[in-house]
């Protein structure tokens, strides 16, 4: 008999009886997924299956990517630091199995995220079968895969000292302070919002993004994401960050809005005498950047800028609205005016002038940048983000690499 009345979750002292008190957990919680299944056709989202799913939510939304990242950054390189022989290549063969598991695991919960959030907030009651046995089936196999291969052998083979180093960085991912087991720090004052900005901060982890996943081509791999973003509904897919720098080397930027892309390169339309284009003739290099925050992705696009030919500019400029048209030619983009009202009095005079079918001004057109290097940024949880990038070559192909986060 059990000396203990109390089920004590072990200390960091113990970090792989750590990983197998995790394991217990995520146990109960898919134990708790297919009750929900089973409850659901009989009793709706009632009480008891809206605090399941919420249960259910929290642990694998704040609480399962740690014991992931345990593996990841922790178990499994310090396991090929010290496994050899017979040792090695056994977690030579696993080791990519695990990490492929998480991808597909992460994959498999981003689906029953949705339906589990609907059923906790009591506007759905509808689970999908196939994708909750999937997720359970998957994740039943990762543990006990786990279990008779990588904790033995660590058992096996790490030292006290290996132990100890593993158990700390464990508890501080956690937020543990191993000398006391108080969180790592006191909750301070209330800072001042300078301050607090510091520790605003968000874990990704929606997506994966590997390099056998992606196109040998940048552009049509900026063309997938880009589309992508179009169908989750990205606020403003197409708005970029321009930034330029001047003849002294003072950079500048500002939120435009792409028109095209294709093979050429990326294109925006502007003023000529506009600040960023004075900047692009003494420098005519420039950097984008596309920011999509609802995918935690980002696209990084370096290169030359060119103009575009008057054609060109011209069939955008009367694709664009009336009104359009008339604010480009009234406002003297970037130089300075009296108030508002000067401005509205300009575009006064201008529709009043230029009638239905306003030319183009000849001061104002399309700006292409011909890509040199374009980035990938998938971000990952812990901020160990996935990073592809690719760079021109003088033949005009692509190369592509991996960065460091």
């Amino acid at each position: 008999m059990n000396d203990s009345l109390l089920d004590a979750a072990p200390g960091f002292d113990q970090p792989i009886a750590v990983l197998k008190h995790c394991h217990g957990r995520i146990r109960k919680q898919l134990a708790t997924l297919e009750r929900l299944l089973a409850h659901l056709p009989g009793h709706g989202a009632d009480e008891q299956a809206r605090q399941a799913a919420d249960a259910v939510l929290k642990y694998f939304d704040k609480a399962a990517h740690l014991h992931h990242d345990d593996e990841e950054q922790d178990l499994i390189p310090m396991l090929r630091a010290t496994a050899q022989g017979e040792d090695a290549a056994t977690l030579q063969a696993l080791a990519p199995t695990i990490l492929q598991d998480h991808k597909e695991m992460d994959a498999l919960w981003q689906d029953l995220h949705e339906q589990l959030t609907a059923i906790a907030d009591g506007s759905a009651s509808v689970l999908s079968e196939s994708s909750v046995r999937r997720f359970v089936q998957r994740y039943t196999a990762h543990m006990e895969r786990e279990e008779s291969t990588m904790a033995p052998m660590a058992l096996r083979l790490f030292s006290n000292e290996q132990m100890a180093r593993l158990g700390a960085t464990m508890a501080r991912r956690r937020g543990i302070d191993l000398g006391n087991g108080a969180p790592a720090a006191a909750t301070p004052p209330a800072p001042a919002i300078g301050d607090a900005v510091a520790n605003l901060r968000k874990d990704y982890g929606q997506a994966v993004l590997d390099e056998g996943d992606v196109r040998d081509d940048p552009i049509q791999q900026f063309t997938q994401w880009f589309e992508q973003a179009l169908k989750a509904e990205v606020n403003e897919p197409n708005a970029m960050n321009v930034a330029t720098v001047d003849g002294d080397g003072r950079p500048s930027s500002r939120i435009v809005l792409v028109k095209q892309f294709d093979t050429r390169g990326f294109t925006w339309y502007t003023n000529y005498d506009s600040r960023k284009a004075q900047e692009l003739r003494a420098n005519p290099h420039a950097a984008l950047l596309f920011f999509w925050s609802e995918l935690e992705r980002q696209v990084r696009i370096e290169g030359r800028v060119e103009t575009t030919s008057a054609e060109e500019s011209d069939k955008y400029f009367h694709s664009r609205p009336l009104k359009s048209r008339l604010s480009a030619i009234a406002s003297q983009q970037s130089a300075p005016i009296a108030n508002r009202a000067a401005l509205e009095q300009n575009y006064d005079a201008v529709a009043a002038q230029a009638g239905d079918a306003p030319a183009r001004p000849v001061n104002w057109g399309g700006f292409r940048l011909v890509p040199e290097r374009i980035e990938f940024w998938q971000g990952r949880r812990s901020r160990f983000h996935d990073r592809i990038v690719y760079t021109r070559q003088e033949d005009g192909s692509w190369t592509r690499e991996r960065l460091q986060p």
